[in-house]
């Protein structure tokens, strides 16, 4: 990542603004810059020969050596020019410390404009404008006008709020807290927080990432980079605005939960593995447990605690309970057998339950018995052991015995030591013996909780979907001509019969509707559909149609046809006189319906479009019971999206009605999820009620909402490749193409799925020695879960991987696998091809590089290189074929590499 390294491992650093005025801005950097280990520094100012003992320069174009970075501290106003100088001298980056540009108004937002419009044409980057700069402690690099600087550590800081960062700078140099990196990022006009992500995934001394945000600016590159950081390390985010953005989506929206944001960024968040945490103390609190090798199973927590009721402290277990409870956990039921030790082991008057309260009385060989006990319940995910110093055992005494326990399980253990001076050192024993201490038992409770969540994202990182059953394919086409047709007619929302082609294309079962205009037309279409029926006024003027008498159900006959029509045509004119609308829509009726749910979709401003899935029916905006999810869907982000909601539970069966068949709503969600990812022209999609009857699913009413797109611009979106509705890459299906050996076998070549990792097993385990040895640089590799889902279940922004599969009597077979991993800069990848011993020299490994090149032309890379074993001459052979040079060679291998551009 050169240009990121121009930035944040600078070899030569120039100072625009800098001072020897004791105290200024440029005065406290320049000092900082002067502790720098081998960088070289050039002040500039042009009213000054030299400063704090160096040569200073009068401009960016008089410094005589090439300048990887640029640090401006010069009023905002002058900044566009001195960019521009720092282009035309080939400065690779800058780090704009100025504040006064767009949080400061229209002229500041036009200043930013010119400098990001100057960064583009000179193909520099930049960090800020408005920002406090980086630090880099193992670097002895310190790019802010702080003077604090922290020891070298394993965690990474990344802050939007300069004042943050400045504050966090000086705590952790007075705490000595050591840190990898500490960056602001302030108004990231260029760098924003998935380059950073990037830039420290290939930072060794980084071990995880503290993010404070309060918005994501590019949101689709911050996904990707986090996805791809957490899948090895943890990221933990602490974002302000929970109750605010809720607030304000009150005042605004129905669907508050969508509007506001908030919960939009919580189900980001979850997606890429990341934590949400709702402190700063959260921040570090859990950046230190999730470092720990041992994470919960599960949110069932243990407490063991001493207090007794004879104590000022009784009330720590009941706390730490509580807290369990509000934060989403649970507490765990200790078996009768464990019951069962803990009476033969503990005082009588002992609580008999969770928490389990060994009493004041007890001493160290209780504590260590009683967690024991908890440890080895299959029931228990973790213990938390309370100790407050009103105790017959010492406190560094029951510190140790936890410290015995924790090295006996695999089980998590977290303790709380509340009291101030006398259980001081029995906390820096256990912290020392990583065991995460907190001084409350509701932080602990917290971190445990944290815990649990970071260790169910990764599992859902991790978790393989099922595969979904074929069907065919959608009408795209046709369905393209619906929309054209309506922003042809100046229409923004779809009809009910064409909103209903749009679900039937994508399998998602719908009531078939008439659209009437006349009481006999009505009267027609009844008898034909076949009572009993529902009728519906037809309006895009009316979202709520029962407010204005527009729906009417149980329609048994033609007399009561007639009477509905006749009621619904003078209730309409009375309550909503004037208002415009298209007909009258017959669907036949529904009957025992068990659950009224609601799927749908919105726009949102800054992940793009959304789904949204929970308890449907005209109450739906009182309920409130949503859980939201991103596109595209697979079978289990499908299930974990029903899992989050309170009606998930009542469709398994509630008070005698039946449960929902599960599967069938799972492959509707992951369907109406591809509906999202092909048409970016819409805006919205209502499906409310989605009802169950006899355990089936059925859109009952459908709203299609379009984005006010002009017919050329819909012209000219291209389905195949441009997503500018996503923030996450969906499956590549123009990729897949039919091919065949000449000896007619058919192959398909297609991009790998998540869902392969069965197959891609299959074909790793039946290598000879030789191939892997060939491929992998080891003709031996461990098949792991995690190291598979790393290869099928892949970012199609970042990482393209190509099988080639067969059909051999009627089962599938992967038979080669060529992949290309793009750089997070996105301009050069790295290519490999496995091909199957079998079907070896066929041409398969010809056709797959092939395939990679193309795709690199397509990305707009601008080099490809591969990796070879200098013995492997078939594979040197076909790169060379093909136009590959050699690049270098070294240690039995060689790099080739084939410029693009």
């Amino acid at each position: 990542m050169a240009t990121l390294s121009s930035v944040f491992d600078p070899k030569s650093i120039a100072l625009i603004g800098a001072s020897d005025r004791q105290g200024s801005v440029g005065q406290i950097i320049l000092t900082n810059l002067l502790k720098a280990k081998d960088r070289k520094i050039f002040p500039i100012n042009p009213n000054k020969e030299t400063l704090l003992n160096l040569k200073s320069y009068p401009d960016i174009g008089s410094v005589p050596k090439h300048v990887d970075l640029a640090v401006i501290a010069t009023p905002a106003k002058g900044v566009p020019g001195l960019m521009e100088e720092c282009g035309k001298a080939g400065v690779d980056g800058a780090v704009i410390i100025s504040a006064g540009f767009r949080e400061t108004g229209a002229e500041g937002a036009l200043l930013e404009q010119q400098i990001s419009d100057i960064r583009k044409r000179y193909a520099m980057r930049i960090l800020g404008p408005n920002c406090l700069g980086f630090v880099r402690p193992d670097a002895g690099l310190n790019v802010t006008f702080v003077a604090d600087s922290p020891p070298p550590g394993n965690i990474a800081f990344i802050s939007e709020s300069a004042s943050l960062s400045s504050t966090i700078l000086s705590w952790a140099s007075y705490a000595h807290v050591g840190f990898s990196m500490i960056a602001s990022l302030g108004s990231m006009t260029d760098i924003g927080f998935g380059d950073l992500i990037d830039f420290l995934s290939e930072d060794w001394d980084t071990r995880s990432i503290l993010i404070y945000m309060e918005s994501v600016r590019d949101a689709k590159k911050f996904m990707s980079a986090a996805r791809a950081f957490a899948l090895r390390k943890p990221i933990v985010v602490l974002k302000p605005g929970r109750f605010a953005e809720k607030a304000k989506a009150e005042k605004f929206s129905t669907w508050a939960p969508l509007t506001g944001n908030d919960a939009v960024y919580e189900a980001a968040f979850k997606r890429a593995g990341v934590v949400r945490v709702k402190s700063i103390a959260g921040l570090f609190h859990t950046a230190r447990v999730l470092d720990s090798k041992k994470m919960p199973g599960g949110p069932r927590l243990a407490i063991v605690t001493a207090a007794g009721l004879e104590f000022a402290y009784a009330g720590a277990g009941l706390m730490a309970t509580d807290a369990l409870i509000e934060f989403g956990g649970e507490p765990a039921r200790l078996s009768p057998e464990t019951i069962g030790i803990l009476k033969n082991t503990l005082p009588p008057q002992w609580s008999e339950g969770n928490p389990v309260d060994v009493l004041g009385r007890t001493d160290t060989a209780g504590y260590s018995q009683a967690i024991s006990a908890c440890l080895h319940d299959p029931g228990v995910d973790g213990v938390l052991v309370i100790y407050a110093p009103m105790n017959i055992a010492g406190p560094e005494d029951v510190a140790r015995a936890v410290i015995d326990s924790a090295k006996k399980t695999g089980k998590p253990i977290i303790a709380a030591w509340i009291g101030g001076a006398q259980v001081r050192k029995a906390r820096e024993l256990l912290i020392a013996n990583d065991i995460p201490t907190y001084p409350t038992p509701e932080e602990a409770v917290r971190s445990y909780l944290n815990m649990f969540n970071y260790k169910r994202n990764l599992d859902l990182l991790y978790e393989t979907p099922a595969e979904l059953p074929e069907r065919k394919a959608p009408s795209k086409q046709k369905l393209g001509g619906i929309i054209h047709q309506a922003l042809a007619e100046g229409r923004s929302i779809l009809t009910e019969q064409e909103s209903s082609e749009f679900l039937d294309n994508y399998a998602i079962p719908s009531t078939p509707s008439r659209t009437v205009h006349t009481r006999e037309e009505a009267l027609r279409a009844a008898r034909e559909i076949g009572y009993p029926v529902v009728i519906k006024v037809v309006s895009a003027q009316i979202p709520y149609r029962k407010d204005v008498g527009g729906v009417i159900t149980g329609i048994s006959s033609d007399e009561q046809i007639e009477e509905a029509y006749t009621r619904m045509m003078r209730e309409i004119e009375e309550r909503a006189p004037g208002l415009p609308f298209e007909g009258i829509s017959l669907q036949k009726m529904i009957e025992d319906v068990d659950y009224k749910l609601i799927l749908g979709s919105k726009r949102d401003q800054d992940f793009g479009s959304v789904i949204f899935f929970g308890m449907g029916g005209i109450n739906a905006d009182l309920i409130r019971d949503f859980s939201i999810g991103l596109p595209p869907l697979n079978r289990t982000l499908a299930k974990r999206l029903m899992e989050e909601t309170k009606a998930y539970r009542l469709i398994q069966g509630y008070r005698g009605k039946g449960p929902a068949n599960l599967e069938a709503l799972e492959e509707i969600l992951v369907n109406f999820s591809y509906l999202l990812v092909d048409f970016p022209e819409i805006a919205e999609i209502d499906i409310n009620p989605l009802v169950i009857a006899k355990g089936m699913p059925c859109a009952r009413d459908v709203r299609i909402v379009l984005e006010t797109t002009s017919v050329e611009d819909w012209l000219s979106i291209n389905y195949a490749s441009k997503y500018p509705h996503l923030i996450i890459s969906p499956y590549p299906t123009h990729l897949v193409e039919d091919w065949k050996f000449k000896d007619g076998t058919e192959v398909v070549l297609r991009p790998i799925k998540p869902e392969d990792e069965p197959l891609t097993r299959e074909f790793l385990s039946s290598l000879s020695e030789e191939t892997l040895r060939t491929r992998f640089f080891s003709a031996t590799t461990r098949i792991t879960h995690e190291w598979l889902v790393l290869l099928c279940d892949t970012d199609y922004d970042r990482h393209l991987a190509i099988v080639a599969e067969i059909s051999e009597n009627g089962r599938r077979r992967i038979i080669a696998v060529g992949s290309l991993h793009v750089d997070a800069d996105k301009n050069a990848g790295e290519f490999a091809l496995l091909v199957h011993d079998d079907f070896q020299r066929k041409g398969l490994a010809s056709k797959l590089l092939n395939l990679i090149i193309g795709y690199g032309r397509e990305k707009s890379l601008n080099e490809i290189d591969g990796q070879i074993m200098s013995e492997n001459d078939k594979m040197i052979g076909l790169a060379r074929k093909l136009g590959f040079s050699k690049k270098w060679a070294q240690g039995g291998t060689q790099v080739v590499s084939l410029r693009l551009k």
